[in-house]
């Protein structure tokens, strides 16, 4: 058998990641910590451990009962959740017909696609809220409509980068196998669903992934949108707390740590999608 080596330069790569994991991971720890620490004892003692006098549950109590977490959680998640049905389903659909037919001004339409990445959305915004108030779906009472104020903008925002993505990888799929399954009597429709989509299911998972997060991170267009205190979303409902409280670091620290946490389990439980959609996408383009 042959024995692995000992190398300097290799020992040297791993001390340099984890210092690096530290400067990531330790901030998230310090939040958290710090979330279990009355207001006025966070400055003195903000690197100590929460464990004796300086444990205390008053952040939560009161981030929960002031701050109608609940609500805005509700309305994070149907707009995330929306977001990413719609962009998988769109950007699905049209990466397979960019992918696998050919019809005039096809490159001129991916160019157009690739184009449509480097406008910022603080670019379209203003003229984005004239035309849904001319629809009459910005800032009303109707607690649907204002949602999907919210979740129109946020989907065509990501529509191009998942277009991007979705198509590099399914050109990169054997389309004998799409053949195969039309000589044994497969329609359009049941190739893209039965052959398609689960051969592409790591790049649908990572489009479906980062639809997901930028939703839920998104604060730009919920300040256009989200004006009425019982429509906030969750990050909407943190720039509020911030504006409201000022030096109140406790109550920030759990009101950003109640936020995080969901994402931080979305991206434990799903890395491996991420890692293997975005790297067979780039290999396949």
């Amino acid at each position: 058998m042959k024995k692995n080596k000992f190398h300097i330069s290799t020992c040297l790569v791993y001390l340099f990641l984890i210092f690096w994991a530290m400067t990531t991971i330790y901030p998230i720890i310090w939040v958290v910590q710090n979330s279990f620490k009355a207001k006025d004892k966070i400055l003195a003692n903000s690197f100590s451990l929460p464990l004796g006098e300086l444990f205390t549950l008053s952040n939560y109590k009161k981030a929960f009962n002031n701050l109608n977490i609940f609500s805005a959680y509700k309305n994070s998640l149907f707009i995330s959740l929306s977001v990413c049905a719609l962009v998988v389903l769109i950007a699905g659909l049209a990466a397979f017909g960019m992918a696998r037919y050919r019809f005039r001004l096809r490159k001129v339409l991916y160019s157009l696609i690739i184009a449509g990445m480097m406008f910022p959305i603080y670019a379209t915004i203003i003229p984005v809220q004239q035309m849904e108030s001319s629809w009459k779906i910005a800032n009303t009472s109707n607690w649907f409509l204002t949602m999907l104020s919210v979740i129109l903008p946020q989907v065509a925002g990501n529509l191009c980068f998942a277009i991007v993505v979705l198509t590099g990888f399914i050109k990169g799929l054997p389309i004998e196998l799409e053949e195969a399954a039309y000589l044994e009597g497969c329609n359009t429709r049941q190739i893209y669903t039965k052959v398609v989509m689960p051969l592409a299911k790591p790049s649908f998972a990572t489009v479906a992934i980062f639809s997901f997060l930028w939703s839920y991170n998104d604060l730009y267009t919920q300040m256009f949108f989200l004006r009425r205190p019982e429509m906030r979303a969750i990050t909407r409902l943190l720039n509020e707390l911030t504006s409201q409280e000022g030096t109140n670091y406790g109550l920030m620290a759990a009101a950003v740590t109640l936020i995080v946490v969901p994402l931080l389990i979305v991206y434990i439980f799903l890395q491996k999608y991420i890692i293997k959609g975005m790297t067979a996408g780039a290999i396949k383009s």
